[in-house]
């Protein structure tokens, strides 16, 4: 079983960013360049102030998935580079970043298990998409091929800048748990969702459209936001994401703990 009644929410994170030995600056005294995987420190640090207790999961084997999902009580798919279009049937855009399809497998498979067992999600950019792609929905490869927009979805500023608006869905779980139907949110990002995921509704848009959060309405839990969070995290109504994962967690917790007995 997960964690006990007394406590913190064990929230898995996913690590999806891979870092070649030849992009690895050594530190003075450390063990030489190896292949590293990266994680902001901004998303265990939001889960902290939360209330929860973050718990990094590195690309795992298959089997490794269901054993690891029975010890913690919610998960966060975060942020990180292209998904490979095969992954939703698509072919390579000219515009595709770098992808790694062995890790794309691990997270769409463990997205799947931990959504089946009905585990509170809050998905991040890329896993925003990944959220959408483990429900059999698809991606915009390059949104610039929209045409022209005001919108900057790769902004070249510092995360903790927002740079353009959302507007939100009146009478969301995303309006309930934020507060609000207008926020200013940060964008790092050159695809978006395009054909829903079964069971999921769009519930933000950018002023341009693109889609900018998602929610499965029958579900506690499970929110995919297109903007890096963890990046505003010091204002109320972003930390409100983190803090209403971690409430879910709890609840998650105490239903497992319920089945159990």
């Amino acid at each position: 079983m997960g964690s006990g009644p007394g406590d913190p929410p064990l929230v898995g994170v996913t690590t999806s960013e891979v870092r070649p030995a030849a992009r690895v600056e050594p530190a003075e005294h450390a063990e030489p360049p190896m292949p590293e995987m990266a994680l902001g420190m901004k998303y265990l640090r939001s889960i902290e102030a939360a209330g929860g207790l973050p718990l990094v999961i590195p690309p795992l084997a298959p089997e490794a998935i269901d054993p690891l999902l029975d010890k913690v009580d919610a998960i966060c798919l975060s942020g990180g580079p292209d998904l490979d279009p095969s992954t939703y049937g698509a072919e390579e855009h000219p515009e595709l970043g770098p992808t790694e399809p062995d890790l794309d497998r691990f997270e769409l498979a463990m997205a799947r298990r931990a959504d089946e067992r009905g585990l509170p999600i809050l998905a991040i950019c890329r896993g925003a998409q990944a959220l959408n792609i483990a429900r059999g929905g698809t991606l915009d490869q390059h949104i610039p091929d929209r045409g022209a927009s005001e919108v900057e979805h790769r902004q070249k500023d510092p995360g903790e800048r927002a740079t353009h608006s959302v507007e939100i869905a009146p009478g969301s779980q995303l309006e309930r748990i934020m507060g609000t139907r207008a926020i200013e949110v940060n964008s790092f990002h050159h695809q978006a969702i395009a054909r829903l995921g079964r069971g999921l509704n769009a519930v933000a848009w950018a002023p341009d459209g693109v889609i900018e959060a998602i929610e499965a309405p029958r579900r506690e839990f499970l929110v995919g936001v297109q903007w890096h969070a963890e990046g505003l995290s010091n204002g109320s109504e972003q930390a409100a994401l983190f803090s209403g994962l971690v409430d879910a967690a709890r609840s998650s917790r105490s239903t497992k703990g319920a089945r159990a007995a």
